[in-house]
């Protein structure tokens, strides 16, 4: 077993801590050996600043998504569907500080990613459409969260 996924089982028990520890050591390890600009250096600064956001340690995992977003858009390309949990993470770190007008268009951008490459009807599409109706929800449009909700729902009633 790896220490990203022994790390992604102590996070799934709330053993953050531990969790912390094995992602760090794996981001030190990965980037010794593929390079700090390498994607799987990437998807694991993914995985410590989810569980940072999880903690709401908000301040410690922006620039890890930050850092996951620019390294995925430089090996990939900025269209890759790759992108699209770092830039939902991003606008689910910016709503939680009310920041409403920087987290729009990266809920934008997350879900034509997603839409792009796996259809309107993704998993991961109502992920970000829920997480994206919560933001109009805060900002009093209330209509357009509504709709967003009930495709939403609709997703998940097709994939149950």
């Amino acid at each position: 077993m790896s220490l990203g996924n022994l790390a992604g089982l102590y996070e799934a028990q709330g053993n953050y801590v531990e969790a912390g520890s094995l992602y760090q050591r794996s981001l030190v390890i990965m980037e010794k050996v593929l390079g700090p600009e390498h994607p799987n250096v990437a998807l694991n600064l993914n995985n410590l600043a989810v569980l940072y956001q999880t903690q709401g340690k908000y301040a410690e995992a922006e620039p890890l998504y930050q850092r996951a977003l620019a390294i995925m858009e430089k090996a990939l390309g900025a269209e890759h569907p790759s992108l699209a949990p770092m830039l939902k993470g991003l606008a689910d770190i910016a709503r939680a500080q009310g920041n409403y007008a920087e987290a729009e268009p990266l809920y934008q951008r997350s879900l034509t990613l997603i839409e792009r490459a796996f259809g309107p009807e993704h998993p991961n599409v109502a992920k970000v459409l829920d997480s994206y109706a919560a933001l109009l929800r805060e900002t009093g449009r209330d209509d357009g969260a509504a709709e967003m909700e009930d495709r939403a729902n609709a997703i998940r009633a097709k994939v149950e």
